[in-house]
């Protein structure tokens, strides 16, 4: 099961199932019975831990997603494409620039509404990099490799950005002391992976530790997660044999963050009654559902597919001799896909439960459906014209071994 779970196209599958399942529950007679469950509190209230479950999935089970993001930005910026900073300058600008166009479109449609409606212009800028990796997997086997590593290296750096822009504009009040405690446990997880200590047994209780003082600080308790990610050595060196400790302990959780972590968040986030047609109509209308939706649709696809272009056109950076432009335009749709951090954002925003929060999960949901629709026309065409090319290249009709496209003619 643990493999199967590893799968990218098997946790991209447990995402929208929870997610449908929410919606679906949400919506029919049974829906004060969903909002009971989702409010349902638990946990020790003498260590201020008494906390609805759905806040226990955003806050708890997300850490778990965020700590695998951690390791994975770590593995990018040491030994893979991060590290190499001309061939991934096109990737990180591109993400950069899917930051920032949506979150210039989402500013500029509710400019209107004040500062309250202004409180939600990040939600546009993340990438859910499981739903989109998951869709790029199921539609384009015969897709270049170039294309899913430079979809990966954005989908990093956007997670990255995220991270920082929850960490920066939605963090209310900071205790310094709790945040300064947390080094404590933070740096003991580091030092015990550094010397060869994974029994779970330490690891955990260190973790735990870590994510509640977080929790205290008044910081979001899922940087925790990323923090405890980056002190992950990448790999360390036993009786000469190089050990990749990073890889190692991400083979082992992400199961836990795919199978469970994730799914379980989208069960308790999406679930937003909409009220028939008359609340889907008010919902998609409001001016903050508006910005999301252009935001995720429109602002990605000009953000990425717009700036990658222009540093290829005016500078050294150039695309991957593997790629075609209209490939990047299929994952600059796919890029619009902001499902899990979108929704975080959205109720950091807003607050769980209100109604501008609900309208924002309402907005995520359709916008981020569309970019994904547009992005699958797009690369399922692609994928044929590659498997055309596949299928060229396998003709040898002089029976030599050698396929006829490699001879001259």
């Amino acid at each position: 099961m643990a493999e199967i779970l590893r799968k990218e196209t098997v946790g991209g599958v447990l995402l929208l199932i929870g997610a449908l399942a929410a919606l679906i529950w949400a919506n029919t007679a049974w829906s004060d019975s969903y909002h009971a469950l989702r409010d349902t509190t638990v946990g020790p209230a003498a260590l201020h831990l008494d906390l609805s479950l759905g806040t226990w999935a955003a806050d708890g089970l997300l850490a778990v997603f965020f700590f695998v993001v951690g390791v994975e930005l770590k593995r990018e910026f040491v030994e893979g494409s991060l590290r190499d900073l001309r061939r991934a300058a096109m990737p990180i600008t591109a993400a950069l620039g899917g930051m920032v166009v949506p979150a210039l479109i989402f500013v500029v449609i509710n400019l209107r509404g004040g500062a309250e409606a202004l409180n939600g212009w990040a939600v546009p800028t993340a990438t859910d990099i499981a739903f989109a990796v998951a869709i790029l997997a199921v539609i384009g086997a015969h897709l270049p490799s170039a294309l899913r590593t430079f979809l990966l290296t954005l989908a990093v750096v956007d997670d990255l950005l995220a991270v920082t822009v929850i960490a920066i504009f939605y963090t209310d009040e900071l205790n310094l002391f709790y945040l300064g405690a947390a080094l404590i446990p933070l740096l003991a997880f580091g030092f015990a992976l550094r010397r060869g200590m994974h029994a779970w047994w330490l690891l955990v209780p260190l973790a735990a530790v870590t994510w509640w003082l977080v929790h205290e600080s008044g910081v979001h308790a899922t940087i925790a997660g990323v923090l405890l990610g980056f002190l992950v050595p990448v790999s360390r060196y036993v009786d000469g044999k190089k050990v990749s400790v990073a890889e190692h302990i991400e083979h082992r959780i992400r199961p836990l963050s795919a199978g469970l972590a994730v799914p379980v968040f989208a069960f308790f986030a999406a679930g937003v009654t909409v009220g028939g047609l008359t609340g889907l109509t008010e919902a998609l209308t409001d001016t903050i559902s508006v910005g999301v939706i252009a935001g995720l649709v429109l602002g990605k696809v000009v953000g990425i597919f717009g700036v990658s272009y222009l540093v290829a056109r005016f500078t050294r950076a150039h695309l991957d001799d593997e790629l075609s432009w209209v490939d990047v335009l299929g994952v600059s749709l796919l890029g619009g896909i902001g499902f899990t951090v979108s929704l975080l954002i959205g109720d950091l925003a807003y607050g769980a439960g209100t109604v501008a929060a609900d309208h924002v999960k309402v907005a995520v949901l359709a916008g981020s459906l569309l970019s994904a629709v547009l992005a699958s026309v797009v690369l399922t065409v692609r994928n044929r014209a590659y498997r055309r090319i596949v299928a060229l290249e396998q003709v040898d009709d002089d029976g030599d071994g050698i396929p006829d496209v490699y001879q001259d003619r």
